[in-house]
């Protein structure tokens, strides 16, 4: 594969790379356990309590703690061996789920595994992430990148798919243990067939590893540049997935509050069809001067919504905002190329646990706005504050 970024990388190039196939096989297994676990063990704990909220907290707990392992534990992912890492990660999963799986433990017990097990979570994720350059150079790190996300999509709707299928079979109990098998598969993976790769530099350090996490992260957030495409990464997107909060809301408003489903499925569409065009058919370029208009294009469609469209035109509409959020791509490949190898785990693990609190912090804020406006307005203020937004930080985005 040319390491020139004009090049455009084609699939064979990146499956081409033993490595790059090892770490996609991870995250597809990650992905889909965990879903399945999470459908599982939601059904298990309701079917033993009784309690809606207990199992809408089950459902939670494992991206609760992802904040707190952003904050205290990424160091770990440019101070420790990538082999090592991810095999003690997914060693863990599997011991988790096998324990909520044999032994049916009581609530309090259930959320103290799953939150062990999310603290380590974003270090996975910025361990993964920071090999991609490394294995994939030029254009060849944008359409790997790409391929995570379509993947991870895809994985996630299938595992959850899987799931309710399987409790229709079998038991909750015999569902999570097919869920610790997907990690117990993982673990032998990461083991056997990853190679034994040094640690990017930082472990000579004497400091701890929340400090040396708390060190870089400053670092991080300290400089203009990265900050600034640290923001880029976050705002777009966190302000227009927060739209998402009001779908509900808005299909009741159509008299079929089961319109949420296709509208979700339409956001999701677009999504995956942004990174397959942005990520395969467009040009490198091309892409780099498209960064900001796509990312314009994740929060304007969403203005549409104030004049209350239709379930199809709404459709439409969310999909093509959806499909902006391919910009990301590039955003993240400058990431990369901004800050130094060595931190490079940490920088991709910030991004990473910033959107996601970000996605989150943004349903919960549609979700206020929506006891004071009508759904629609909910997802035309999103969209409005997604563009201003990125038109504040086109410096970064252009």
């Amino acid at each position: 594969m040319s390491d020139s970024p004009a090049v455009s990388a084609r699939y064979r190039d990146v499956f081409g790379v033993p490595e790059f196939r090892t770490l996609f096989s991870l995250q597809t297994l990650q992905v889909a356990g965990d879903s399945i676990r999470t459908i599982a063990l939601s059904v298990q704990i309701f079917e033993r309590t009784g309690s809606a909220a207990a199992a809408a907290l089950v459902f939670a707990a494992g991206f609760l703690p992802y904040v707190a392992g952003a904050a205290l534990l990424l160091s770990l992912a440019d101070r420790v061996p990538s082999r090592r890492l991810l095999t003690g990660i997914h060693l863990l999963r599997f011991v988790v789920t096998a324990v909520l799986a044999g032994a049916g433990p009581p609530l309090p017990v259930v959320l103290a595994l799953l939150v062990a097990a999310g603290l380590f979570a974003p270090v996975g994720g910025a361990t993964v992430q920071a090999r991609l350059p490394a294995l994939l150079p030029g254009d060849g790190y944008v359409l790997g990148r790409s391929l995570f996300t379509m993947t991870s999509a895809g994985a996630q709707i299938a595992g959850q798919a899987a799931g309710g299928l399987l409790l229709a079979v079998l038991s909750p109990a015999g569902t999570l243990w097919l869920a610790a098998a997907t990690a117990a598969v993982a673990v032998s993976f990461a083991r056997l067939r990853l190679p034994d790769v040094p640690s990017r530099g930082a472990s000579g350090r004497s400091s701890g590893t929340a400090r040396e996490t708390w060190r870089v992260n400053r670092l991080l957030l300290g400089d203009r540049g990265t900050r600034g495409l640290l923001l880029s990464g976050w705002l777009p997107i966190s302000l227009s997935v927060g739209a998402e909060g009001a779908a509900v809301p808005y299909a009741a408003g159509l008299g079929n509050p089961d319109a949420a489903g296709p509208l979700l499925t339409a956001a999701a569409a677009g999504m995956f069809a942004g990174n397959l065009v942005a990520g395969r058919w467009i040009r490198p370029e091309p892409r780099e001067r498209l960064a900001l208009p796509l990312a314009v294009l994740t929060g304007a469609p969403l203005v549409g919504f104030v004049f209350a469209p239709g379930l199809a035109a709404a459709c439409a509409l969310l999909a093509a905002g959806a499909f902006g959020l391919a910009y990301e791509l590039t955003v993240q490949r400058r990431l990369v190329d901004a800050v130094p190898e060595e931190i490079r785990g940490q920088a991709m693990g910030l991004s990473n646990s910033g959107l996601m609190t970000g996605q989150a912090a943004g349903i919960g804020a549609a979700g206020a706005l929506g006891e004071v406006l009508a759904p629609g307005s909910v997802i035309a203020c999103c969209g409005a504050a997604a563009v201003v937004a990125c038109l504040l930080l086109g410096r970064h985005l252009r």
